[in-house]
């Protein structure tokens, strides 16, 4: 059974893997620890028999959120886990007060971009080389 719940200390490990397993360029172990100091963050861990499937965590400004990572190991990718993730960070964003969600992607992250236009983003920008020589596309998405 599938549960959701904040990171932990102890989670760092998991989410350090699936991070280096995902990214090109990943969080390093401190900026994932930092998720846990710093209260503007929200964390989000999908559990499946004690096993880490994904995370995510968001910034919450005022009246804008931010997606700032988001991950689902690739056993568990195509079973909703990164639609249940978003939809978490989405509802928890609009009940701290967030009106707006903005992210940032790959431009070569098509699975990505699909999960988020179908979440209801819409693409407003691009940032030229955000990552090294990639770009990124700007996305954001009314709660």
């Amino acid at each position: 059974m599938m549960t959701i719940r904040p990171w932990k200390k102890s989670d760092l490990d998991a989410i350090e893997r699936i991070e280096a397993f995902c990214f090109a360029d990943p969080w390093t172990r401190d900026n994932l620890a930092d998720v846990l100091k710093y209260p503007h963050y929200r964390s989000f861990l999908v559990e499946d028999g004690g096993q880490v499937c994904g995370y995510g965590c968001i910034t919450v400004m005022f009246e804008h959120a931010e997606i700032a990572n988001i991950a689902v190991a690739a056993p568990y990718r195509g079973r909703g886990i990164g639609k249940f993730l978003l939809h978490t960070m989405h509802t928890t964003a609009k009940a701290l007060g967030a009106e707006e969600c903005f992210l940032e992607v790959r431009t070569s992250n098509v699975n990505a971009i699909a999960l988020y236009e179908k979440s209801g983003y819409e693409r407003y920008g691009v940032r030229a080389r955000y990552y090294g020589n990639e770009d990124a596309i700007l996305m954001k998405k009314k709660l």
